[in-house]
């Protein structure tokens, strides 16, 4: 049966309803950065984060790992798992970068001697800010589950860590969404591309994510282009495109 009920369009996705159990994840090629005070349009990036995330998620469901990826559903759009989302932004950091160096006393590049998770309230309007369990449970998510949804986030960060640096690139940090599914398991969501990550070159230290377009550091779409060929081993065919 088909859900009648209003498309969800985000900054960079849009979410369509299929039926009781099934949504649609659109990548659109919008770009913003700085709580949308900066913003682009790339052609190909929405099918890039598609692609890329489709890939990701497969690393890691072979490892055990659940998300919520069903399929692809050609071009820019996959098919996904219902769930209900925590109202958490989870970031995962193995490199002082962004947001941590203004905060800790350590210099960018700083390898960090063991991963720092950080949970976000996911606001808008209030800015996304920074909290800790105490937070957390005061939203109504409990002790319990943000312990799971911590492990799974280290487990994540194991699994692409190292299936990053066999490819030569840093996972310095990034950011993932957890929801519960109908069966009540706490799965991963969202996606996980280079609009949620930070990637490094392991000898060149170039930036192979959204930070190219934040900074003004290059050309976003080879960036994500390199990117998703060194994941891969394939080169973005021209009849691939969706644009």
């Amino acid at each position: 049966m088909v859900i009648h009920v209003e498309v969800y369009e985000g900054k960079a996705k849009r979410v369509i309803p299929l039926d009781d159990e099934k949504i649609i994840m659109e990548f659109k090629d919008d770009a913003t950065a700085f709580n949308g005070k900066k913003k682009a349009r790339f052609k190909g990036k929405g099918w890039l984060n598609a692609k890329i995330s489709a890939f990701l998620f497969k690393v890691l469901e072979e490892k055990g790992i659940k998300t919520h990826f069903i399929g692809v559903a050609g071009g820019n759009r996959l098919i996904v798992e219902r769930l209900k989302m925590y109202p958490l932004e989870v970031v995962v950091r193995n490199v002082v970068a962004g947001s941590l160096k203004k905060r800790l006393p350590l210099e960018e590049g700083t390898q960090l001697p063991e991963p720092i998770i950080e949970l976000y309230y996911k606001d808008d309007s209030l800015g996304d800010p920074m909290i800790n369990h105490y937070h957390a449970k005061v939203l109504g998510i409990s002790e319990e589950e943000i312990r799971e949804i911590e492990r799974i986030a280290l487990r994540v960060n194991d699994v692409l860590r190292e299936y990053f640096a066999e490819r030569g690139i840093i996972l310095v940090d990034f950011k993932l969404e957890f929801g519960k599914n109908r069966r009540g398991e706490i799965v991963l969501g969202d996606e996980i591309s280079p609009d949620t990550c930070r990637f490094w070159d392991a000898k060149t230290g170039k930036s192979l994510d959204k930070d190219v377009f934040r900074f003004d550091k290059g050309d976003l779409i080879n960036a994500y282009e390199e990117l998703y060929e060194r994941l891969t081993g394939q080169a973005r065919l021209a009849g691939d495109q969706c644009f």
